[in-house]
């Protein structure tokens, strides 16, 4: 059995995290990878106006360097949702992607051959439905060979 655990750092994420060591420990699992989907959108146009740039050369590279920062941050949480599973002496791999969350873990579960896909049902994202989060709810629709566990 292969798992894939999503994490964004968020609470629902850690409860999948510690419901899929569960699993992992109580299970012939042959892999583990906790997967880390991020988004980043460099889209400059909306800081236009008339067709003039409102932004300097000085400010993009300001952002590009807390865009670096933050990316650095969601490493950190990457690594920390690993110690779970060291903790248990569960051989784990990470996976640190860049791209839309939900296409990104449905398609890296379905491609490297998982059997289930565990994700908390909501994470970062705020208010987003009313029962499953955005990204929960897209795997739930999207992911078709192989389960979901979504974590409440």
């Amino acid at each position: 059995m292969k798992i894939l655990v999503c994490t964004d750092g968020s609470e629902q994420s850690q409860k999948a995290l510690e419901k899929a060591a569960v699993i992992a420990e109580g299970c012939n699992v042959d892999e583990v990878a906790i997967i880390y989907v991020y988004e980043d959108k460099l889209d400059f146009s909306p800081l236009r106006h008339n067709g003039e740039s409102t932004i300097t050369e000085e400010d993009i590279e300001r952002f590009r360097k807390l865009n670096e920062e933050h990316k650095e941050e969601r490493k950190k949480i990457l690594s920390e949702a690993l110690k779970i599973f060291e903790g248990k002496n569960i051989t784990t791999r990470t996976i640190f992607e860049e791209g839309h969350p939900a296409h990104t873990i449905v398609n890296i579960g379905c491609d490297e051959g998982f059997d289930m896909i565990v994700v908390g049902s909501r994470g970062r994202g705020g208010l987003k439905k009313a029962f499953l989060g955005s990204v929960s709810s897209a795997v739930v629709q999207e992911a078709k060979n192989c389960s979901v566990l979504t974590v409440k």
